[in-house]
């Protein structure tokens, strides 16, 4: 599977570990991520939803899969290595914070990127990168729904339209309205209101997708916005979300073709950097 972006091709080339297989993990609140680095290629990657039982579908992507170091991150890496660390039949584990996961992974792809933003089910990131994917400043938003993609699927849910479809139904609007409140369930609850008045489902849509990037837009300018900018997460598969990121920011932005694994493969070259340390 390519990791590769739609606006510049990957290069993934440095390694000096060139026949180790390293495995990176990223555990979000909604989704788990597998992927397998052999020196410079994506021998592997794999997906599966979180669940309540988020070491059992870890056990299950990993049946099979073979690697000399395993590297975990995400909001359940503390957890991972904790049930496998000490685990004989295991490869070493090691564990990266999200933002510098993140961080590896989009400057790797996008060796240009100045900005990443994640809007992951639970919460959204940004991140300022200076020369090399280092972190110079990030922001995230962990303390309620309001511009992630938990927000979107219950306003989605409450439409009664499948999440992967809410984009390109959204850019059927035929007007742009405004939705107010943030607040899931008041939002929720704005969204009944404005279909009992008739308004226009799509038009309802565009609206919730518009007030969660103009939330976006404001976490992006505080960090300090410079372009390029890497939308990584789930939701950058959203065709509405991007072209109001697009719209709102004016800068080029980039979009991997697999936006989800970007932090699992950070956490695959955070595995080699250990790794070439260690052999130095």
């Amino acid at each position: 599977m390519s990791i590769a972006g739609d606006t510049a091709e990957a290069d993934i080339t440095g390694s000096h570990i060139a026949d180790t297989h390293i495995a990176g993990i990223d555990i979000g609140s909604r989704t788990i991520e597998l992927v397998v680095l052999r020196g410079a290629k994506v021998v592997h990657s794999a997906k599966a939803p979180t669940t309540f039982d988020p070491i059992g579908q870890c056990r299950a992507l990993m049946d099979g899969v073979a690697a000399e170091t395993l590297v975990a991150t995400g909001y359940g890496r503390k957890l991972f290595v904790e049930a496998f660390g000490g685990d004989a039949k295991l490869p070493p584990v090691a564990d990266i914070t999200e933002i510098q996961a993140y961080a590896l992974g989009a400057a790797r792809l996008f060796p240009q990127a100045r900005t990443i933003l994640d809007i992951g089910g639970q919460d959204s990131k940004v991140i300022t990168l200076g020369q090399g994917g280092r972190v110079l400043r990030f922001e995230m938003n962990d303390r309620c729904a309001a511009g992630t993609g938990k927000f979107l699927e219950i306003m989605a849910l409450s439409l009664q339209i499948p999440l992967e479809d809410f984009g390109a139904f959204a850019q059927a609007a035929d007007r742009r309205i405004s939705i107010n409140s943030m607040c899931t369930v008041f939002a929720e609850s704005e969204a009944t209101s404005l279909m009992a008045r008739g308004e226009k489902a799509q038009n309802i849509a565009l609206g919730i997708h518009l007030a969660i990037m103009q939330r976006i837009a404001s976490m992006l300018k505080r960090v300090g916005l410079a372009g390029p900018l890497v939308f990584a997460g789930g939701v950058a598969r959203n065709p509405c979300a991007v072209a109001l990121l697009r719209e709102l920011t004016e800068i080029e932005c980039l979009i991997p073709i697999d936006p989800d694994l970007v932090g699992a493969l950070g956490a695959c070259l955070h595995g080699q950097n250990l790794l070439e340390k260690h052999h130095v």
